[in-house]
């Protein structure tokens, strides 16, 4: 599970950069009960923070990278964000953003894996990350798409100190890759990763890609406010055992993103 309690290497923060920022406010406010609050507008700079219950769940910012698709991008704590950028480039990834302060909230960095996965890092100074978690209208896992599991493992895992667990997918599905914070016990478990054939990851044009799951109360109200406000779904409603029901879901811009009522017990 996802807590506010960041150990190195768990995620901690989320952003969607949108090319219509009012639109995507519009959209997530719809399907997950999210208030927007803006930062601000000008020449250089649009947008603000998703709040839940009075909590910050995410950001939202305009997409401003050309040729960049609409994303969420996923950040995970660290505490010296300039020595994970050294180690990301030692182990063949590249930096996307440099790193850099944003007030005295924290340093951050972006970069992209061996295979072109984006993801980023938040070293925390007085803003730690997301307030709310695990929780209906929150974050509750994370998940990458990839066309090289055994890759991954070995860049994250030397990157992060993550503690992997196989588990089988039924009906022969292939090997979903359980996620563990180094040193933590698997109750802290926080996300997976699976790799699918270049031609299942289209949206990034044949990259890995990481996406967010956000837990909802009732995942077919979800995903019938999804297609009501103008988003459509790749995958589901459909009960996986153990975990729950789950969708994977588009907003209007393509962005993508999993909604999930988890099981009882």
């Amino acid at each position: 599970m996802i807590t506010t309690e960041y150990a190195p290497g768990s995620p901690c923060w989320l952003d969607l950069g949108a090319p219509d920022v009012p639109a995507a406010a519009a959209f997530y406010g719809a399907v997950l009960g999210w208030e927007y609050e803006s930062m601000g507008e000008s020449e250089d700079f649009e947008g603000g923070m998703f709040k839940k219950n009075g909590k910050i769940v995410a950001g939202l910012g305009k997409l401003t990278e050309e040729g960049a698709r609409s994303a969420w991008m996923l950040y995970y704590c660290v505490t010296d964000a300039d020595a994970t950028t050294q180690a990301v480039q030692q182990a063949g990834g590249t930096v996307r953003v440099a790193p850099m302060d944003l007030d005295e909230w924290g340093r951050m960095a972006q970069f992209s894996d061996p295979l072109g996965g984006q993801f980023a890092v938040w070293q925390p100074g007085t803003n730690r990350g997301m307030e709310l978690v695990d929780q209906p209208g929150s974050l509750s896992w994370v998940e990458l798409y990839t066309s090289d599991a055994a890759a991954a493992k070995e860049f994250y895992g030397g990157l992060f100190g993550w503690q992997f667990s196989d588990m089988p997918l039924p009906g022969g599905g292939g090997t979903y890759t359980l996620i563990t914070p180094a040193g933590l016990p698997e109750e802290r478990m926080h996300g997976g990763l699976m790799e699918l054939g270049k031609e299942n990851l289209s949206l990034a044009n044949g990259h890995p890609y990481w996406h967010p799951v956000f837990a909802v109360d009732d995942c077919d109200a979800a995903v019938a406010r999804v297609r009501e406000n103008g988003g459509s779904v790749q995958m589901g409603p459909e009960d996986a055992e153990g975990v729950g029901r789950l969708a994977v879901c588009l907003d209007p811009a393509n962005a993508d993103f999993v909604v999930l009522t988890p099981a009882e017990g």
